[in-house]
Formats: structure tokens, sequence, C-alpha cells
């Protein structure tokens, strides 16, 4: 285990230095990690609404962080260029993501032209209908986005690798809420870039 927990630390250093400079990003990240716990806490109620949360709210902040504010140039602090980055990316890189959330849209485009959805619906021609099936649908998505990942990393690497990634994503939002929480307020103070610093061992 502490194998494990020394994985799951390097890999949150890495994604927090790589992929976290701006604080904007990091203020959107905290936005979205308070929807994913509203989430979580909706999973036990009502899971498709927790996958509107999941996706509408949580996710699409997360994502306007990193495509829209996350600086794109060399990274001095790190000495590594962007390119570098999104390849040696453990999670999804923005290639990825663009694919991701491509099918992400493409689920409610296709269920509003095909209410059935292929079949696996008996009838989907309500607004009720349809909302709940997109829901139920982005569930789907996100289990299978996490555990196509887990597959592709234990193949590319090691199952561990794939374990720790998924442990750090469910865990994230508890995570970024304690990293970010400062963020907002950086910002107000006109500092668009985290001021960088040694990691700390």
């Amino acid at each position: 285990m502490s194998k494990f927990a020394c994985a799951l630390r390097e890999q949150r250093w890495d994604d927090h230095r790589y992929y976290h400079h701006s604080r904007i990003n990091q203020t959107l990240h905290l936005v979205s990690a308070l929807c994913f716990l509203g989430g979580y806490v909706m999973m036990f109620k009502d899971p498709v609404v927790a996958a509107w949360i999941g996706w509408i709210a949580a996710m699409t902040t997360r994502q306007a962080g990193h495509f829209f504010f996350e600086p794109k140039g060399f990274d001095e602090v790190n000495q590594v260029t962007h390119e570098y980055k999104e390849e040696i990316k453990v999670g999804y890189n923005l290639f990825r993501k663009v694919v991701l959330l491509s099918i992400w849209v493409a689920m409610p485009a296709t269920l509003y032209f095909d209410p059935t959805f292929f079949g696996l619906y008996a009838d989907g021609s309500t607004d009720d209908q349809f909302l709940r099936h997109t829901g139920e649908l982005w569930l789907a998505l996100g289990a299978g986005a996490l555990l196509f990942r887990v597959l592709q990393l234990w193949v590319q690497k090691d199952l561990q690798t794939g374990l720790v990634w998924l442990t750090k994503i469910l865990t994230d939002p508890f995570h970024d809420v304690a990293l970010y929480y400062k963020a907002p307020l950086a910002l107000l103070r006109g500092e668009l870039y985290e001021v960088r610093r040694e990691r700390s061992h």
C-alpha cells in the first residue's frame, strides 16, 4: 500500500505542477470540485441527476479551465514543452478530452433524432424521458471512460498505474478543494498564475 500511496502522491503532484498554473483554471477546478461533491451526494438519491451535475456543471467548468486558460507555451518552471506534457499525461490529455467530449455531445444529439437510441429504449418521445435517458447515457459514458483509461494504462504500463489514476480521479474533488480554495482570492489580488515553489517532501 505504501507503493500505491507514493504513486498516488506522484500523480497528484505531476497533475498540479504541469497542468494547473492558471489561477483561473484553479478557481474553475474549485467550482468543479464542489459540483462533483454535490453529484457524489446525489448519486445515492438519483444517479441520473448526478450525471447531469457531473457533466454539465462539473466537467464544463473543469475542462474550460484546461482548454481556455491554462498556458500552452513552453513551461519555464518545469522546463518542458506543452507537447511533452501532452505526451506523458497519465489521464486524458487534450486530444483524448476532445474525443470524449465529442461523444458526450453526440449522445443527446443522437437521442434527439432517435429516441430509442438504436433500440436501447422502448420509448423516449417525451421531454422527461429525453432528459432521463440522456443522464443515463452520460452516466454510462463516465463509467466507461474511467474503465477504458484504466485498461489502457494497464496495457501500456501496469495495472497499478491505472488503479492509482482511477483513485486520483475519484478523489480529485476532495483534493482540489483543499488545494485550490485560495485561488479565487489570488485572482482578486490580480495574480493570474500561481507563483511556483519547490516540491515539499
